[in-house]
């Protein structure tokens, strides 16, 4: 098996829970660096690069954008707590957004099953109906 600093980029997706193709992406959207590779060898991938993919992928989690999560990592030195939180106390906001519209739309579609369900005859859907 391969030592955490000396990763091909196969047991370096492997590693950090990803395909090789996530990979490819973060390094054009410049959220992983690709290093050099030195001549006839291949690239070769460390453990800090792991436990960067494995921070992208815990800020998507949380609803952080790709460009909100290159902003996190240009912070990630630590000393710029109040600047992460700003960042933080949107995305919060957006969460909370979607998820009164999550409700009014569970309210929405719990009403229209309730009425097709007691819906009998020859009557239209009153589901289809409602989203003519």
């Amino acid at each position: 098996m391969s030592s955490p600093q000396n990763l091909t980029i196969g047991a370096f997706a492997r590693a950090a829970g990803v395909t090789v193709e996530t990979l490819r992406f973060y390094q054009r959207k410049r959220l992983l660096i690709e290093p050099k590779k030195p001549p006839g060898r291949i690239r070769r991938y460390g453990a800090a690069d792991v436990a960067r993919v494995r921070f992208v992928k815990s800020a998507q989690r949380l609803g952080f954008t790709l460009d909100e999560v290159a902003q996190l990592l240009k912070l990630a030195d630590g000393t710029h707590c109040s600047e992460a939180s700003e960042l933080a106390l949107l995305r919060l906001t957006d969460v909370r957004a979607r998820l009164r519209d999550l409700r009014r739309m569970e309210s929405a579609l719990s009403k229209l099953v309730k009425e097709c369900q007691a819906h009998q005859g020859d009557e239209s859907c009153p589901l289809i109906a409602a989203l003519y």
